[in-house]
């Protein structure tokens, strides 16, 4: 490939948006090592002469994330300080005509399923034999570990299918080959992903298959721990829950998205249950699994949301107490079923009720938080910052959930899993010693 400067090419990949994403540009940078191109993540250093820019579409701040730092590449392209900038990923996927227009100054665009078309500009080959292969973007200790990809639901709110197709299942072969590889390099949790978990293997095995997913990657010696994210909560799959229970490497966590309780607003965002459904099913899964956390998602100010949809779903946290809450505004997004539904809720208000039904969920954290002081935990050690350890307990996903804090004198590195008293607690991070 032909560029501006004599020396070798240098990739920076730049990931913006959710884990999936982060997933995409490992195994994009894999390939390129494979081909022998020096490539790096999130390089500070700027001593790289291109750029691909891994890009999310999925709300209106994301969105305007992504084209702020496609903008802000395409600034050192001019300044000299670049020789290429290449976007990819979902804003790419769902708004490429548009960008070509008004971003001229970007060499090429791809989608989200696109690899061996960005690879070509390399005058880099896809190495099929290197499937599951990936250089990771996060501490060796950890890894996200996509089993699927595409979405089969029509949630009214969401665009994902829009950019990332219908559902489409490894087999478990694939995924144990890919997990055993993680291992072999150090990884020692590996957290579950895909835009619906609980929809795995309908395609190929033409029934639920995260279960039987799930015991086999528990058999992979080396792999501590084992986390599911974005379970998706309507035709649950209980058989996981006695999977979860059985295997002592598999966390007790579950990341389930909600989105809201009232049924107003399941119905209209078409999430295919009721009220009473998921009260059911919290209670399940906490009947069969004990002591289990779970963390949820969930969206404010929809159109035709009232104040008395908000009072219901502060309500059913005050119920249920759930362990871990995220929420989003919501974002009226074009060719969505909501899309033809007026957004008249201004983002002020959004805001407001966001903040109201965390403040909620605060206390509850708090108080979830001071029943844990004077218990021990297994925790493992992310990094050292400040003179102290930071760490997580099984009930704690990496970036969105609680730290637990640890003061030790002995040296402990990433990847290390302690014994720790709690010793304090705040409102989302806990303080520990280590036992010896």
């Amino acid at each position: 490939m032909k560029t501006k400067t004599l020396k070798k090419d240098k990739v920076n990949i730049i990931t913006l948006g959710c884990s999936k994403n982060m997933v995409d540009s490992e195994v994009l940078g894999g390939q390129l090592n494979a081909n022998g191109i020096k490539v790096m993540h999130e390089n500070t250093r700027l001593d790289h002469n291109i750029v691909v820019v891994n890009t999310c579409g999925f709300i209106d701040k994301a969105k305007e994330e992504s084209v702020n730092t496609i903008l802000e590449q395409v600034d050192l392209k001019r300044a000299g300080k670049l020789d290429k900038v290449y976007v990819t990923g979902c804003l790419s996927e769902r708004y490429r005509n548009d960008l070509l227009k008004e971003i001229p100054e970007v060499d090429a665009w791809f989608g989200t399923m696109e690899l061996p078309l960005i690879l070509k500009q390399f005058n880099a080959d896809y190495k099929t034999e290197l499937v599951g292969e990936r250089l990771l973007a996060t501490p060796s200790h950890y890894a996200y570990l996509k089993i699927s990809e595409g979405c089969n639901r029509t949630c009214s709110f969401c665009a994902i299918p829009l950019m990332r197709g219908k559902h489409v299942s490894k087999t478990i072969e694939e995924v144990v080959n890919e997990a055993k590889r993680l291992v072999q390099k150090g990884v020692k949790e590996i957290m579950l992903i895909a835009q619906e978990l609980t929809y795995y293997g309908l395609d190929i095995y033409k029934k639920r298959a995260l279960g039987d997913l799930l015991k086999h990657l528990s058999d992979i010696e080396g792999l501590t721990w084992i986390r599911l994210h974005y379970a998706y909560p309507s035709k649950f799959p209980l058989d996981i829950l006695d999977v979860i229970k059985e295997r002592d490497n598999i966390c007790n966590y579950l990341d389930m998205p909600l989105q809201h309780i009232s049924n107003n607003m399941l119905q209209a965002m078409k999430r295919q249950m009721d009220k009473q459904e998921i009260y059911d099913l919290v209670g399940e899964i906490r009947t069969r699994v004990p002591g289990i956390c779970i963390r949820t998602t969930l969206i404010t100010g929809f159109p035709g949301e009232t104040r008395d949809d908000v009072d219901e779903l502060k309500g059913f946290l005050e119920d249920v107490r759930l362990d871990r809450v995220g929420i989003f505004t919501y974002s009226h997004e074009e060719n969505t079923s909501a899309h033809v539904l007026e957004d008249l809720i201004p983002a002020e208000e959004k805001e407001a009720r966001a903040q109201e039904i965390m403040e909620v969920q605060q206390e509850i954290s708090y108080e979830k938080n001071q029943e844990k002081i004077g218990n021990e935990y297994k925790v493992i050690i992310d990094k050292k910052e400040a003179g102290r350890y930071l760490g997580r307990t099984e009930f704690d996903s990496v970036e969105v959930d609680n730290e637990v804090i640890i003061e030790s004198a002995e040296r402990l590195n990433p990847g290390d899993f302690v014994q720790v008293r709690i010793t304090k607690a705040y409102d989302y991070d806990l303080e520990g010693e280590v036992i010896i």
